[in-house]
């Protein structure tokens, strides 16, 4: 497999971008040496390189690109839309028409705000809980990995440098599954809790009794409840997670999925919080989401076109089926290679990740990145194994038939150690938490 071009691009974008690409996580130094380094365009759920390499792909722009890559009713969307225009001085008619679809889809919004990305608007709800209970502290489930880009939140990772530390004094934790760390952290913090911040579900499914504890808990010391669904919305089900366990959020924030890959985020809510962004009232001075491209209008149609798709066809029942054959399929191989214990899927099946254990059962760099390494070489890239609708049967045959073959490799590592099987360094962590 040839990866020259890519190489030879990969060297220039070092060389005028910092670290090479505007997301870490699809950054070089998260994948082994032999991979792509650079995508010339995608269809459906497979990527060509500039090298002329394709691939079967999971993980879809991380989890973004939920019907696939280049889906047609999306691009025709988009494509009528151009002819339009894509930014004026005031409100497009295709503001209403979007923000009323997904008011329709997400039962307990009863307003919501459009901007470009998933921080922007997990941020823009931190402000408004504070806002609305002139509180400062937030807390965040300790077990879940990303919430935003900004100070608030990075300041609780080790890559931390540039933020003054009396910001860590603005966030404190609790457990996910784990009301009683949440009761300790309203006792230890008495009047100061402004809100409380998770995703519904991520790798584990919440406990009997959770979700509603957490909102029980909330009101009665008069915090704001925060969902973000960035993964779980149009994921886990149409409505959002919050529509499947049936608890529903003061507030919640929706992208990836939203609009099949298209920079949209929305910020969603119950009225008598999001209005104090509305500048309806002398005492509306919340400046919530003020940006110029936040309702740019070719990613409402986008979303549009997404929202519909989701609404006529079974795309949430595709996802879950293509999930369960992967991770059925994947337990198969890895008990005829006897690394069972070693490398297993795990996590809602729409939604999959993969542990990569050494020999003595800890997580491992090292693993991790052999296993990308061997299926890579066996044409199927998979930091994760998130599905989209775009994969079909013989889509998974392919990854299973590459995964095989990747396990044959891993159970020799393990005999002998993976760096005798690595072409290059293990891939590295973006950050660790400090907690």
């Amino acid at each position: 497999m040839d990866f020259d071009r890519s190489r030879e691009m990969q060297a220039r974008l070092r060389e005028i971008v910092p670290g090479g690409c505007h997301t870490y996580a699809k950054g070089d130094d998260q994948y082994p040496e032999l991979a792509p380094g650079v995508i010339a365009r995608g269809l459906g759920c497979h990527v060509w390189d500039v090298d002329g390499n394709e691939f079967v792909e999971y993980g879809m722009g991380l989890r973004a690109v939920t019907l696939g890559h280049a889906y047609p009713p999306v691009v025709d969307a988009v494509r009528a839309s151009l002819a339009l225009g894509t930014n004026f001085s005031r409100p497009a008619a295709i503001e209403l028409e979007c923000a009323e679809a997904f008011l329709r889809a997400i039962d307990g919004a009863e307003m919501v705000k459009f901007t470009k990305d998933g921080s922007t608007a997990v941020t823009a709800a931190v402000k408004l809980a504070r806002a609305h209970t002139g509180r400062e502290l937030v807390g965040v489930c300790v077990d879940h990995p990303f919430f935003s880009y900004d100070d608030w939140f990075i300041c609780t990772t080790t890559s931390d440098a540039g933020i003054p530390p009396s910001t860590r004094r603005q966030v404190a934790g609790f457990r996910y599954n784990d009301l009683d760390s949440v009761r300790a952290l309203f006792d230890a913090h008495p009047g100061r809790v402004a809100a409380l911040l998770l995703e519904a579900a991520r790798t584990d499914e919440p406990a009997p009794g959770f979700l509603q504890g957490l909102q029980d808990l909330c009101r009665r010391n008069g915090a704001v409840l925060i969902f973000d669904e960035m993964i779980t919305g149009f994921r886990w089900h149409e409505g959002g997670a919050q529509k499947l366990y049936g608890v529903v959020p003061d507030l919640s924030t929706f992208g990836k999925a939203l609009a099949n890959g298209f920079a949209l985020s929305a910020l969603a809510g119950r009225r008598e919080i999001m209005r104090l962004g509305s500048r309806e009232r002398a005492q509306d001075q919340v400046f919530l989401l003020s940006t110029t491209h936040g309702a740019e209008t070719p990613a409402l149609a986008a979303a549009l076109a997404t929202m519909r798709v989701y609404a006529d066809e079974p795309v949430i029942e595709h996802l879950h089926r293509q999930g369960e054959r992967l991770r059925r399929g994947i337990a198969a191989a890895a008990e005829a290679r006897g690394v069972a214990g070693h490398v297993f899927a795990f996590g809602r099946a729409c939604n999959l990740l993969y542990a990569t254990l050494d020999a003595d059962r800890r997580p491992s760099q090292d693993f991790r990145t052999l296993f990308l390494q061997e299926t890579i070489r066996r044409g199927v890239i998979m930091p994760s194994l998130v599905v989209s609708y775009a994969h079909n049967d013989e889509d998974v045959d392919r990854t299973l038939e590459a995964v095989d073959g990747a396990l044959e490799v891993y159970a020799r590592a393990l005999s002998d150690g993976p760096a005798r099987h690595l072409e290059g360094p293990a891939s590295r962590l973006v950050f660790d938490r400090r907690w």
